[in-house]
Formats: C-alpha cells, structure tokens, sequence
C-alpha cells in the first residue's frame, strides 16, 4: 500500500510517501520558521495562510521524486490533531479533497502517535514493548507503548513542556525563535569557550515520588537569574552562555531521572524518545549513558524526523489503514486530543 502523508499541524508542511513494503518514497517539508521568528513565535493565522500555498505544491514535488503520480496513491493520511486548529484544517481538507477525487481512503492520524512511530523508519526500529518519552513544544509525557494503539500515560508534564520551556528560556536571553536550538547551540559554547558554568540550576519534582514533570519553576529561577546579573551589568555573551547551560542541563538531567524512574518501575528494556527536543544532542548522550548502564537500549529518529514531518504520519497512517480504519470524508480535527483514547489496531 502506497500512503501519502501530509502533516500540517503548526508551522511546518510536511509530505511524504511511504510503502507498506517498499519503506519511505520520498519526502518534503517546508519551514516557516524566518516567517514567524520576526513575531517571535508562531503566529497561528499566518501559519495556515501558508500551509494553504505550500501544501499542494509539496504534494507534487514529492510524487515527482519519486516519479509517481497522484493515481498511484492508495490511500492518504493527515494530521488530525493535536495542533492549531487552522493549520490542522488545511491539511485535513486538502487530504479529503484528494482522496475524494482519487476514490481511496482516508485516515487522520494522531500528531503524538506520528512522533512515537518515527523512529520505526530507520534501519533497525525498537520492538514493542517499549517506554516512550514525547518531549516536543506542547507535550512532555511518559509513555508504556504495548503496541501501536496500545498506549499508557504514565507521567505528563503539568504545565509548561520541555519544548515550551527551552523557547522561553531563548528569549529571556534574548534569542530568536525557535528558541530550544539556539539555547542549546549556546550551552555548547559555553564549554567550548568558558570551561562550564558556574550555576546549577533545580531539578524540578525529582526530590518526590512520581513520573509528572513541571518546568514553569525552572523557567522562573532561569529569569530570576537572568535579572541579577542584569541588576549588576548588561549580560554578556559569557554569561547568556554559562546560563543557557545550567538550564539545558537542569532539563536534560530531569528527563533523564524521570526515564530511569520509569524504566526500573515498568521493567522496560527500551527507550525511544521522540518529539522536536529529542534532536538535542546532550539529551541524547545522557540518556544513552543512563540506558547503558541498566542495561537498556534507547532509540530515536534522525534529526529531520524529530520535529514536524510527513514521513511519520504517512508511516503511522498506513500501519493504521492496513488494519481497516478509515475517516470518514466529512473530516474532523481535534486541536486537543488524548492520546490513550486511540485504539488498539486489532480492535479498530
């Protein structure tokens, strides 16, 4: 079964096409990133003005390289949610549009479910049963993933994501959105350059029993500190570096203890982190170590498969049409969806 994947949930068009056998055709994606840094954050209504003129020109870039042409397409998945409204709209209309006119079927896929599937496109993908860890820009949650379908929210976090909280950290520092990449480029400096950094930052919720996060107190000891030093002289480089370190670092070590938590209650021996903020790099290294050493294994995706992308939801939306399910052709979007409420594939 050849599946076209489209993901339009925030801001970023996704395509792709996946074979049920073959593996991924082809895929593109299209970044509104410079459009929405000069607001300093995703500006929703232009995020779906431009899913409207990226979305179709996408589709057929992506069937040219893999020199296919729409009747080639056996079925057709988007993102149904969670996501901006607007944006999920455009891609659900235009994935029902087609596979109207096509006469295949269709299927809206669960943004989440499309990330903790994303690893299974590499060359060697976790087997089931495996602990899942979502951190993206709006959901941070431990996940016991049975099976496709087969999910249990173990841990969530109670207010700001991971990903939510990296972006506010850039820009009490004073950088460009999106914030998580710049913050981390800049932790890396301060190794690099100035030996570490002279702060630790709190650990939050680690001290109590429990798999929930919360970083919205982080993120107030990060801007408190920030306005000491600026109480004393205008930041410098040195110490916007020494600062986005000690809060990478607060991050990364949360997540790390909540994972380990996790994979000693559960007796999981697999790992897959999934989401925009499973590309950091020192995310990576320190739960790699932590694995190792219980003796655990942790799998992720290459980094353009982190963020938003067509690939994932093409890969979840055939394993899904596969087993039977369908949408219906008067589409549904749901900017608000939990993710346990999806049913297992046998019982679709």
């Amino acid at each position: 079964m050849l599946v076209l994947g489209i993901e339009t949930s925030c801001d970023e068009t996704g395509v792709a096409l996946y074979h049920s056998k073959k593996g991924l055709l082809a895929d593109a994606l299209y970044s509104q990133v410079d459009m929405h840094a000069d607001y300093g954050g995703v500006v929703p209504e232009l995020a779906s003005r431009d899913h409207v003129r990226k979305t179709i020109p996408l589709i057929d870039d992506t069937l040219k390289q893999a020199n296919l042409s729409r009747q080639d397409i056996d079925g057709i998945a988007y993102t149904a949610g969670p996501g901006l409204v607007g944006a999920l709209m455009v891609g659900a209309a235009i994935a029902s549009s087609l596979a109207m006119a096509l006469d295949i079927p269709l299927i809206g896929v669960h943004h989440m479910e499309g990330h903790l599937l994303a690893p299974m496109l590499e060359d060697h993908p976790p087997a089931f049963p495996f602990l899942g860890l979502l951190v993206s820009g709006g959901h941070t949650q431990l996940v016991s993933v049975a099976g496709i379908g087969q999910y249990q929210i173990l841990g969530e976090s109670l207010d700001d994501a991971a990903g939510e909280a990296f972006d506010k950290a850039a820009k009490m520092l004073g950088l460009d959105y999106p914030g998580g990449p710049r913050v981390a480029k800049l932790a890396e400096q301060a190794v690099a350059q100035f030996g570490g950094t002279p702060y630790r930052f709190p650990r939050p919720m680690t001290d109590r029993p429990g798999l929930d996060f919360s970083f919205s107190g982080l993120k107030t000891f990060t801007l408190n500190t920030v306005q000491k030093v600026r109480a004393d002289h205008e930041p410098s480089e040195q110490d916007k570096a020494e600062i986005a370190l000690a809060f990478e670092e607060a991050v990364v070590d949360t997540l790390r203890i909540k994972c380990r938590r996790a994979l000693e209650q559960t007796g999981l021996k697999t790992l897959v982190i999934a989401g925009g903020v499973s590309a950091n790099t020192r995310l990576r290294s320190s739960l790699e170590e932590m694995t190792k050493k219980l003796g655990a294994t942790v799998f992720y995706a290459r980094p353009e498969f982190c963020t938003d992308n067509g690939a994932m939801i093409a890969y979840a939306g055939c394993k899904r049409l596969l087993s039977g399910q369908r949408s219906g052709s008067d589409f549904k979007v749901r900017p608000r969806w939990p993710m346990d409420e999806l049913l297992p594939l046998d019982k679709v």
